[in-house]
């Protein structure tokens, strides 16, 4: 139905992403979930860990029913991103909410022999960058602009440092800039952006991270008041309440979903 509002969430296969897409749809959106699905390719994902797969891209989409689409294309290629949001334009009529997920990490070394930087750049920051400026056009010409949210999922690395994790810590503060820097840029349109930090969550990404650490992957919320992870329903659940209508109090605002990160 044209008055139905429509989501893009990227990094939608698996994880945080893949909930979110679920949980919108849940409450009344159609959805594009999208996803690079590199799996097992390190040279297509330049990190040391599987990411999502075609597979888990089809299980989401499963999630979805009638409720939504999958489109496999990696967030770093902005023509991709363009062609996903006509996809919700073409299909729907429009686009109200766009969710940022798509991320990886690296780390494991100090800052002077860290090799990662590149990659984590150009998914974790150009990915969001690309993703911002493809869908914001789109809702800016849309039939209810004040109804419109662009959230992207940043990190409690967003905010402090952690021990052998610059890189991934300088791209999620360039996210956290990322969107302050939008939402400034959107003032008085209606369209608000939001960044959600996540903390320690029981991801495919805190078991890469626990790889690098050699730790258990609950071990990495022992910093978290909760001390244990989160669930990524949980997380999505922030991210659906800052996609909604009444989300528009956290214009420009990093929300701290950390269970209580004490760094």
């Amino acid at each position: 139905m044209a008055d139905q509002r429509v989501a893009l969430v990227t990094g939608a296969a698996r994880g945080i992403g893949a909930e979110t897409a679920v949980l919108l749809a849940d409450r009344g959106l159609r959805v594009v979930a999208l996803d690079s699905c590199a799996g097992d390719d390190r040279t297509r994902s330049g990190v040391d860990y599987p990411l999502a797969t075609r597979a888990d891209l089809r299980m989401t989409r499963e999630r979805l029913g009638d409720r939504g689409v999958a489109i496999e294309a990696d967030v770093r290629d902005a023509a991709a991103l363009r062609t996903a949001v006509s996809e919700a334009q073409d299909r729907w009529g429009r686009l109200d909410v766009t969710v940022a997920a798509a991320a990886v990490v690296a780390g494991g070394r100090p800052l002077w022999r860290e090799a990662g930087l590149d990659t984590l750049l150009q998914v974790d920051v150009v990915g969001v960058w690309n993703t911002a400026a493809a869908s914001v056009p789109a809702m800016l010409e849309g039939p209810d602009p004040s109804g419109c949210r662009f959230v992207a999922v940043a990190s409690a690395a967003g905010s402090r440092g952690l021990f052998h994790l610059a890189a991934y810590t300088t791209a999620k503060h360039a996210v956290v800039g990322l969107v302050r820097g939008l939402a400034a840029d959107l003032v008085g349109t209606g369209v608000t952006a939001v960044a959600v930090s996540p903390g320690a969550t029981g991801t495919a990404m805190l078991d890469a991270t626990a790889a690098l650490y050699g730790v258990r992957p609950a071990d990495l919320a022992d910093s978290q008041l909760l001390r244990e992870p989160l669930d990524p329903r949980e997380v999505a659940a922030t991210i659906a309440f800052a996609c909604s209508p009444e989300g528009r109090v956290l214009n420009g605002s990093v929300v701290a979903a950390d269970g209580g990160f004490a760094g």
